[in-house]
């Protein structure tokens, strides 16, 4: 049987493919399909290299038609200094889960920070206090522009603290986003301060070493911990994990490169008190939020069904408007 080719779809191309509600729609079932046993049994690996890292995220989701998706990330973060080139930056290739076929090969980053974020706004949505009204960003990359986009879209955010390690970076970030989201963006000189005072606190930095305290949080916040997805990286204070409750995109990554494993490793907290996937609250599988005074931690390392799925629905729009390159790559 002769396939049509392998379609090559470039970042520029993908952005215009789907909208970031379209996001949010596809990672909220994609969680769902998970905890109901409707993918196939996900693959994590971390590569150190000099000066950096590679993350390999592999699964798949069965059906008819059935998919396999393999999303390798290199990520080297003094690129943008020493290249002029992204700090992150990668691949998707897409295949047949039948036949191994392989479908699409796609530039990973769009689909990694979109993908992110709509994680970050599902959450929030099954964690947060519905009311939620002040949040604090920690880390203002181009991560941190997607999850403000997410939890304002989420929740009735009104005012935001935006907090960074890198100087003069948070007035910058301040006067953008008020401007693209119509709400008030203040940078925050002191953390504990701008966090203490919030509903919803974000941290999405590539930190190796924990900024956000346990005595910077009050009852009731929802926190969503997106930097640490290998095992060096680190956001929050191990005692403030121990003592929330945690909810994890995948129980077997958060408890091994996520904030939780610092927690566990530390002896401060054992696996089993980890409360749930948010799959399972999505299926109504277990409960979110009990009580306003909870402090409850989404502890995200980014899935590869979330990758699947998202590239799934970029290589059915492209194949519908004509986008992208197809080469034979067996000819």
């Amino acid at each position: 049987m002769k396939l049509a080719g392998t379609l090559f779809i470039q970042r520029s191309e993908i952005e215009s493919l789907l909208t970031f509600s379209d996001y949010v729609s596809i990672v909220e079932n994609a969680f769902r399909d998970y905890a109901e046993g409707r993918t196939m049994r996900a693959g994590l690996m971390h590569v150190e290299a000099e000066g950096g890292e590679f993350h390999i995220k592999a699964g798949g989701l069965k059906g008819d038609p059935a998919y396999f998706g393999i999303k390798i990330n290199g990520g080297f973060f003094q690129n943008s200094k020493r290249f002029g080139m992204p700090n992150i930056q990668g691949v998707i290739l897409l295949s047949d889960g039948a036949n191994g076929y392989p479908l699409c090969i796609m530039d990973s980053i769009e689909v990694t920070m979109k993908r992110t974020g709509a994680a970050t706004a599902v959450a929030a949505k099954y964690l947060a206090r519905p009311e939620s009204s002040i949040c604090t960003i920690c880390g203002l990359g181009n991560q941190g522009r997607i999850q403000l986009k997410a939890i304002v879209s989420t929740l009735p955010i009104k005012t935001v603290y935006a907090w960074s390690p890198v100087p003069n970076e948070a007035v910058t970030f301040a006067r953008y986003m008020s401007e693209e989201l119509n709400i008030e963006v203040f940078p925050a000189d002191d953390l504990e301060a701008a966090s203490y005072g919030s509903d919803v606190i974000v941290t999405c930095t590539p930190s190796r070493k924990a900024f956000l305290m346990k005595g910077a949080v009050r009852p009731g916040t929802f926190i969503a911990a997106v930097g640490a997805d290998s095992p060096d990286k680190q956001e929050l204070d191990p005692e403030l994990v121990m003592s929330s409750k945690i909810v994890g995109d995948i129980i077997d990554q958060i408890a091994t490169v996520g904030e939780t494993h610092h927690a566990i490793e530390m002896g401060l907290m054992p696996r089993e008190a980890i409360h749930g996937e948010i799959g399972d609250i999505i299926a109504k599988r277990k409960v979110g939020r009990t009580s306003p005074e909870e402090v409850i931690i989404y502890d995200s390392t980014g899935t590869a069904v979330q990758d699947v799925a998202v590239a799934i629905a970029v290589y059915n729009s492209a194949q519908r408007k004509g986008i992208g390159v197809r080469i034979d790559l067996a000819s």
